[in-house]
């Protein structure tokens, strides 16, 4: 059930400030304000429809992070802020005339600060940097990420290839939907894509929903779940 949460000194959703930042914000660049444009409507009925204990994870490219935190802590309530993730990898070309671009950002905003999922238990550890400074058990076991997760892109040639340009790796949102998730909880995709979202949430136990208005993408979807034995049901609105 969706519970629209108003807790303790919330001046979010719709609210005066969020107006008010909202205006501010759009005036400095109108190439951001028709990206926004865009995006804002999903963003608020991604917030209507979390429940209480959900979490939203948005992917942006680094140019437009800065002003979509401003944005959304507007929006859903600075206090509903849990994390900047920084996802680094090392691919492809690299620039001399500046640092090389090789990050991406997900800012992640909780409905509830107070009744949030978030189960660390789940999550796929990763290799000690430095495991001879550690015990060997923990070596064996690993570590928890942190808020920097180094994870290589989808690799050009590899089996997880689709062919879509824009697909995110298996690896990051298993990530994302073990910690943020329980078996049988329902995960939420505005911006399917290539449906890595949907692949990752069946194969731990998640029901999804997955909304994409591309074709070429729906195409990418289906061969992809059909292939890997996935359940799925396709709408047209």
């Amino acid at each position: 059930t969706t519970v629209r949460s108003e807790t303790g000194n919330r001046v979010g959703f719709k609210g005066q400030r969020y107006e008010t930042i909202r205006e501010t914000v759009l005036s400095y660049d109108d190439e951001f304000a028709d990206y926004w444009g865009f995006l804002e409507p999903r963003l608020e009925q991604a917030w209507r429809v979390l429940t209480d204990t959900g979490t939203l994870y948005l992917h942006l490219d680094y140019r437009e992070a800065h002003y979509a935190k401003v944005l959304l802590d507007a929006l859903f309530g600075r206090d509903c802020f849990l994390n900047e993730i920084i996802w680094a990898y090392d691919y492809g070309g690299k620039a001399k005339s500046r640092w090389p671009a090789k990050h991406d950002t997900i800012l992640v905003y909780v409905k509830n600060p107070k009744t949030y999922f978030f189960n660390s238990d789940e999550v796929d550890r990763e290799p000690y940097m430095a495991p001879g400074l550690v015990t060997p058990e923990k070596a064996e076991r690993g570590k928890l990420p942190t808020d920097v997760w180094w994870h290589t892109i989808v690799s050009p040639t590899g089996n997880e290839k689709t062919g879509y340009p824009t697909q995110k790796p298996l690896g990051i949102l298993r990530r994302v939907v073990q910690a943020s998730s329980r078996q049988g909880d329902l995960v939420l995709d505005f911006f399917a894509g290539s449906g890595t979202t949907g692949a990752v949430a069946a194969e731990l136990g998640r029901r999804f929903v997955l909304v994409d208005q591309n074709p070429e993408a729906i195409g990418v979807m289906r061969e992809r779940f059909d292939k890997g034995g996935v359940s799925a049901e396709f709408l047209r609105l």
